[in-house]
């Protein structure tokens, strides 16, 4: 059985305390002088167990909501706990090995973390992303189709719709700024961007185009098209597609190339650092092994 105190007796419990964390208690206290929040058969949660699991700045709603699901899943893993015991015979040595070896292994963990924190560079030429994309083009592989191109959703009743059809088909560079101001004007949502490539599916969603049953098709036999239902209209100019299984534009890929240099520098970092730290130790002679 376990005993558990009411969530508004465990905000009783803090008193003049702002926080769980202000309270002073040292770790070898005696269990008689601490103040007791659950018990589940022999083992007991205390209250200075609780310290440091609410932030300084949460307000007393969320702290208490916050100790009240920790009480909860004490409790729940210390009923686990307490049956798998009666279940199993386990080898209590061999999971306070690996409890230790957790415990090490987040704290340098959370060490180079730290260290790479310090020491990362993170400006990436355009060099470097382009040599990177030749070296590895066949790692870029499309897995969906993608175009280049303008998008327009206009109401049907907006005005000059006839001449809005000529902007968006034409190439000129003073009929994309008239396109542009009569977007910002009348439509209801429009992508310009005609530089930057994006997914297919993402421009037709939600939009009758969704409905062509070949878009691989569609995309090769159409630079501009058109589609309507009961409130608007669509258009659509296609500068330039890609399709799934072909290697992806640099423009494409170059946000993900980014991070994969960032991720290769950060890992180099960590390396070199369990190197340096062995190196030094090998210096000073920090470490010692002992012969059988």
């Amino acid at each position: 059985m376990y005993k558990l105190f009411t969530l508004s007796g465990i905000i009783l419990l803090f008193g003049a305390c702002e926080y769980i964390s202000l309270k002073q208690y040292t770790s070898d206290e005696p269990e008689e002088k601490k103040t007791p929040i659950a018990k589940v058969e022999s083992s007991i949660l205390y209250l200075e167990d609780l310290k440091g699991i609410v932030g300084k700045e949460a307000s007393s709603t969320d702290s208490a909501n916050l100790m009240n699901r920790y009480v909860n899943s004490w409790i729940q893993k210390q009923l686990l706990i307490d049956e798998a015991s009666e279940k199993i015979n386990f080898d209590v040595a061999s999971i306070d090995r690996k409890v230790l070896d957790y415990k090490f292994a987040l704290m340098v963990h959370e060490y180079k973390k730290y260290h790479v924190s310090q020491n990362l560079d993170t400006s990436i030429s355009q060099t470097e992303i382009e040599e990177y994309y030749d070296e590895n083009k066949n790692n870029f592989e499309l897995k969906q189709n993608i175009i280049r191109g303008y998008f327009v959703k206009i109401t049907k009743n907006a005005p000059k719709i006839k001449k809005l059809k000529t902007l968006v088909s034409s190439n000129k560079e003073d009929d994309f700024n008239e396109l542009k101001s009569y977007c910002f004007r009348y439509a209801e949502s429009y992508f310009l961007e005609d530089s930057v490539w994006i997914n297919f599916d993402e421009v037709i969603r939600n939009t009758p185009f969704k409905s062509v049953s070949n878009k691989v098709q569609f995309l090769k036999t159409n630079n501009y098209a058109e589609e309507e239902d009961e409130d608007f209209l669509y258009l659509l100019k296609i500068k330039e597609y890609k399709i799934s299984d072909q290697i992806s534009p640099l423009e494409f890929v170059r946000n993900d190339i980014k991070q994969i240099i960032l991720n290769k520098r950060k890992v180099a970092i960590a390396n070199q650092l369990e190197k340096d730290v062995f190196a030094r130790a090998q210096k000073t002679n920090k470490y010692e092994i002992y012969n059988e």
